[in-house]
């Protein structure tokens, strides 16, 4: 069946209005400027990681209740309320319940925007697909955040509360591209089953071999690296300009030219997923990537100044990696429950990443933001060899010529009171 034109198009405006890049530049010294202490600017990271580490089965399980795209019209109005609320507020017990609702928000399209994507092509016999137009989705949205943050920098010049007010701006017209989007038939599969139910399914479908040592691999290793290489960026960037000369009082305009580049270059590659999933494959992407980083990392030691090049390829590879483990983990899950799995798997990473993050900041005051970044590299490398010998994590992914797919008729046959021996039958 041919793949209608309409949802993909409204699915990539959608994307497109999901761009951080208005505020992320800036948003750090907005906090600071309200008056809040960096202890204070640290609990509301925390809190927002805390609220969406226990948001993201709960809200996984309505979005699979309630249906995808009401799910991702309730997240989309939650954000938009609180980028206007941040704003508009100076005070942070105010900011507290923003930060909450924004996390919440974020929680709602977690799950629910993958969960309807895939059902959507998998429906027109176009799941092969999901890769190419979620890369293709990813990089509308990066490109938007690209001149965003450009843009960004600029109206916090004139006023830091300029690109809250932007953003909800932008986040508010996703509403007129999710109205119209079609609910996938496929997801009342999952408004059929209990609460009990919806966790067996989530049990039996991760304890598959082909995913078991995936998800250590990439959502408890990999991403973890990641988000503390993010956190790092702004500190770590400041202390290599100013050492190379570079006047200090430029070194936050820069900030946003650095982020609009991190968003430009991931545009273009996660534009380009679904050829680096037939030219490339699962297999030697997963496998390259994570050690061509952990060697840019622990290269930093050396030389510090490659810091600004292994944060472009790091932060310029990671969506397009994070869009072709997305493909290949829903490529191996059914319709029942899709939005609470994967959420499952957001928040198992959350698990890892929260602590991890925490745990460097402290070895950051003990030592610097750029030892931080040299023995995550030593971690990532490590864990990389041994999960490779131990775990064997790409031992069922196919090559690039190969693609496996869960069929929807296996998982239509699930019922509430043998819902494990039916999984146990599904086939490659």
């Amino acid at each position: 069946m041919r793949l209608s034109q309409q949802p993909v198009k409204l699915y990539y405006c959608y994307k497109a209005t999901k761009a951080v890049g208005f505020y992320r530049p800036i948003l750090i010294l907005y906090l600071l400027a309200q008056g809040l202490t960096y202890t204070q600017v640290a609990l509301l990271e925390g809190l927002y990681a805390l609220t969406t580490v226990l948001g993201e089965v709960p809200t996984g399980y309505l979005g699979d209740r309630l249906g995808r795209r009401n799910s991702l019209l309730v997240g989309t109005v939650l954000i938009t309320v609180a980028l206007i609320g941040i704003g508009l507020t100076g005070t942070f017990p105010v900011l507290i319940g923003f930060y909450i609702i924004w996390s919440m928000g974020y929680n709602f399209r977690s799950g629910s925007d993958d969960a309807w994507l895939y059902d959507t092509l998998a429906e027109r016999s176009s799941s092969m697909a999901f890769t190419t137009v979620k890369g293709r989705g990813v990089a509308a949205g990066l490109f938007v955040g690209g001149l965003g943050s450009i843009l960004g920098g600029y109206l916090g010049q004139i006023d830091l509360s300029l690109p809250f007010f932007v953003a909800a701006a932008v986040s508010a017209l996703g509403l007129l591209a999710l109205g119209p989007l079609p609910e996938p038939t496929r997801s009342s599969e999952s408004q059929s089953l209990g609460a009990g139910d919806i966790f067996r399914v989530i049990g039996t479908s991760l304890s598959r071999p082909s995913l078991r040592w995936f998800i250590v691999y990439y959502f408890m290793l990999f991403v973890p690296i990641i988000e503390i290489l993010i956190l790092q960026v702004q500190p770590v960037t400041k202390t290599v300009l100013v050492n190379a000369g570079v006047a200090s009082g430029t070194v936050k305009s820069l900030l946003g030219w650095l982020y609009a580049a991190f968003s430009l270059l991931a545009a273009i590659i996660s534009y380009n997923t679904g050829v680096i999933k037939t030219r490339v494959g699962y297999r030697r992407w997963f496998f390259a990537v994570p050690l061509f980083i952990a060697g840019g990392l622990l290269s930093l030691a050396i030389i510090p100044l490659l810091a600004l090049p292994v944060f472009v390829f790091a932060r310029g590879i990671f969506d397009a990696t994070h869009s072709l483990a997305s493909g290949y983990v829903n490529n191996r899950i059914g319709s029942s429950a899709r939005a609470t799995i994967i959420s499952s798997l957001a928040l198992v990473s959350s698990l890892v990443s929260v602590p991890a993050q925490v745990a460097s900041g402290r070895v950051a005051d003990a030592t610097s933001p750029l030892w931080v970044l040299v023995m995550s590299g030593g971690i990532l490398a490590v864990g990389v060899v041994f999960l490779l010998i131990i775990g064997r994590p790409f031992l069922e992914m196919e090559t690039e010529h190969e693609s496996v797919e869960m069929t929807h008729e296996a998982y239509s046959d699930i019922q509430a009171d043998d819902i494990s021996e039916s999984i146990d039958e599904v086939q490659d």
